[in-house]
């Protein structure tokens, strides 16, 4: 298959792979799709050890990375950026995530001080964080460089253009995508509601022929409930340059999702998901569990914004993560991640390059079939 996708990033399958493994992203690409890693879970020592193992096992083939810098977020004291937001996260908040890990038998710690699980991506989307980040991946033979959240900054199109990489943005409205070209983005993925992750309310059926009209010239990419081959010729025929596939990857055998999550996602419907800002206060798709159900009790508090809310929920994960992995059932009740509504398809893990494969070739037999139509 030859898209404009595929001329932009020099790769024989017009589909991205976005993981936080490094083993899905070196796969998606030695398989012919173009492979992106979630960087900023990373600090910028542990991300500069991920790509190097990565472009080891590609051997010069294209991949990606992809960073979360929010258009807005609650402001800290730049001078100790972590310790100044911990302490506009509300007591009563605190009180109210003890009080839900104690009800599951999860032991809370010491919540007041925080166990540190989310300091390294607290500061990996803080303008000074996310430069630091950027200074190591473009340390790197990177083609790809793409923002989830917001327009990027005028600085990483800039650097962009100057290495020869190309930037790329998720959108979930028209006005987005609209702020992004003016922005000068190389590529735009529209993004749907049915994804996982932070999306926003617009299905992919109806969000990627309307950001394809608006793009012009510039590539996009459709995004959302796309994890088989019919899916990805849905997405052509809309008028995408190719695919973003996130949620797929959580099945596969690299990833490194814990085997009780990927056991939940397999006994999962794909009406099984929320959209909910408790995990990160941004709006994000992911797998409803008795964490959700808590916080949308009545008399529970509001999420807070990001990152206080990202903060709070991350700290209180660590300790879910840890009592679950260990079979303590109450925390598996809490136990969720971010997956889209393709997780009612799951079945039995597959290797990440058989995936592509299987895609690939499922997307050539329907565009054949639609031709042998007319």
């Amino acid at each position: 298959m030859r898209t404009a996708l595929t001329d932009m990033l020099g790769v024989d399958v017009p589909l991205v792979g976005f993981n936080r493994s490094p083993g899905v992203v070196a796969e998606v690409t030695r398989a012919g799709g173009f492979g992106v890693l979630a960087a900023t879970s990373y600090s910028p020592e542990e991300l500069d050890v991920q790509l190097t193992w990565i472009e080891e096992r590609v051997q010069g083939r294209p991949y990606g990375v992809d960073l979360l810098v929010p258009a807005t977020t609650t402001v800290g004291d730049p001078a100790d950026l972590v310790a100044s937001l911990r302490a506009q996260i509300p007591a009563e908040h605190i009180e109210f995530v003890r009080g839900l890990l104690e009800r599951y038998g999860v032991d809370p710690g010491d919540l007041s001080r925080g166990f540190g699980a989310a300091d390294d991506q607290v500061e990996g989307i803080a303008p000074t964080g996310v430069e630091a980040l950027l200074d190591v991946a473009f340390s790197h033979d990177i083609s790809l460089v793409a923002n989830a959240l917001g327009p990027p900054p005028p600085s990483l199109v800039e650097r962009g253009r100057k290495a020869g990489v190309a930037v790329a943005a998720l959108v979930g409205r028209a006005e987005h995508a609209l702020r992004q070209l003016d922005a000068g983005v190389d590529l735009l993925v529209a993004q749907g509601t049915e994804a996982g992750g932070h999306t926003g309310t617009v299905a992919t059926m109806v969000l990627t022929p309307e950001i394809v009209h608006i793009a012009g010239d510039t590539p996009v990419l459709a995004a959302g409930g796309i994890a088989s081959g019919a899916q990805m010729a849905a997405a052509l025929a809309l008028g995408a340059a190719g695919v973003w596939c996130g949620s797929v990857w959580l099945n596969s055998v690299e990833d490194i999702t814990p085997v009780h999550v990927k056991r939940k996602f397999q006994t999962a419907a794909s009406t099984d998901t929320v959209r909910s800002r408790t995990r990160t206060g941004k709006p994000a798709r992911q797998l409803r569990s008795a964490w959700h159900d808590e916080w949308e009790r009545p008399g529970s508090p509001e999420p807070l914004g990001m990152p206080l809310q990202m903060m709070l929920a991350k700290d209180a994960w660590q300790r879910i993560d840890a009592a679950a992995e260990a079979g303590a059932e109450g925390a598996r009740e809490l136990e969720s991640f971010f997956v889209g509504q393709v997780v009612g398809s799951f079945e039995e893990p597959r290797p990440t390059a058989r995936i592509v494969a299987e895609i690939a070739a499922e997307c050539e037999e329907r565009i054949a079939g639609l031709w042998r139509m007319l």
